[in-house]
């Protein structure tokens, strides 16, 4: 008893290896289902995928998420009642481009990623001004919701109240005013700007669908010829 090979851990015996057995092999015998003793995995892992997608779909880059609204709806049924929420969710990537989404869910967090997921799938192109307000002025209209969007000069800041702020955040708007008239329903506030910013065009796409420069198009205004060519190239979009 006394040169019995004992460890730390409770004084049991310690297991001594055959000579031609290695640890791999040990390893490998206890494995439950994999080839080389992993489980489940061809080299020893628990059947994760290194090729697996991030968990960014849009390139890596960093979006702008703005929590829009939540609404708890319940259900009575036999035993008690059943809760459920719906989240509206606003993305961007500050550099305008935005979308929004909606989703529904037992639990909050799970629906905020839905929404967030839906918000991805629909952003949308908004042009924008020195990449720090909107072309031109427009109009939105969806339901009992009317909008009215306005370009500003610098250092206005964003003068707009509710949902309508959380767009032109997530847009990478720096200047702008927004009129809200008919509704206060988030849904139909934040639907009827996205069709304004749908209807915005820059000064370069009008040119190039009419087969005329920039500047011809800002001469019609007053400004004169220097004037003109000076301001059409600072258009980069």
């Amino acid at each position: 008893m006394a040169d019995e090979n004992t460890t730390g851990q409770g004084n049991q015996p310690e297991a001594i290896l055959a000579p031609e057995t290695t640890n791999a092999e040990v390893t490998g015998r206890r494995g439950r289902g994999g080839r080389d003793g992993g489980r489940g995995g061809r080299e020893g892992g628990r059947g994760r995928r290194d090729d697996r997608r991030p968990r960014d779909e849009d390139g890596g880059e960093e979006l702008i998420e703005k929590l829009v609204h939540i609404n708890r709806v319940s259900k009575t049924v036999k035993g008690g009642k059943r809760f459920g929420f719906a989240a509206l969710v606003v993305v961007g990537d500050g550099k305008g481009r935005a979308g929004f989404g909606h989703g529904k869910a037992r639990e909050v967090p799970e629906a905020i990623s839905k929404a967030t997921a839906a918000a991805k799938k629909a952003m949308i192109r908004v042009p924008l001004r020195d990449g720090r307000t909107l072309h031109h002025d427009g109009r939105g209209h969806f339901g009992a919701g009317n909008v009215t969007v306005r370009s500003a000069p610098a250092g206005t800041g964003i003068i707009a109240g509710g949902p309508m702020r959380a767009v032109f955040e997530s847009l990478g708007v720096a200047d702008v005013v927004t009129k809200s008239v008919g509704t206060s329903n988030p849904y139909n506030m934040i639907r009827a700007t996205f069709q304004a910013l749908g209807e915005q065009t820059s000064p370069k796409s009008v040119a190039q669908r009419r087969g005329k420069k920039v500047s011809d198009l800002i001469k019609r205004g007053g400004v004169s010829d220097r004037a003109a060519e000076a301001e059409a190239a600072a258009v980069t979009e």
